[in-house]
């Protein structure tokens, strides 16, 4: 579910994921695995991934909760 929030935000904001990975300093491969939820994402990486598509983290996971309504 994560993931799908990082995907929404990142389409949002017409970034590519290898953009994301770039303004992030994580790899694409990483940055899609996220997407799928194929990964566990640290809060170091969730961070990251927030500063890079201007977001804060609540955002994210309050998309994630409401998401699962």
């Amino acid at each position: 579910m994560f993931g799908l929030a990082v995907k929404e935000y990142r389409n949002k904001r017409q970034i590519s994921q290898e953009k994301l990975a770039e303004l992030s300093d994580l790899h694409r491969t990483y940055i899609s695995d996220v997407e799928r939820g194929e990964r566990n994402i640290s809060l170091v990486n969730i961070e990251k991934i927030c500063k890079a598509l201007k977001v804060k983290s609540s955002e994210l996971f309050k998309f994630v909760e409401n998401y699962q309504k």
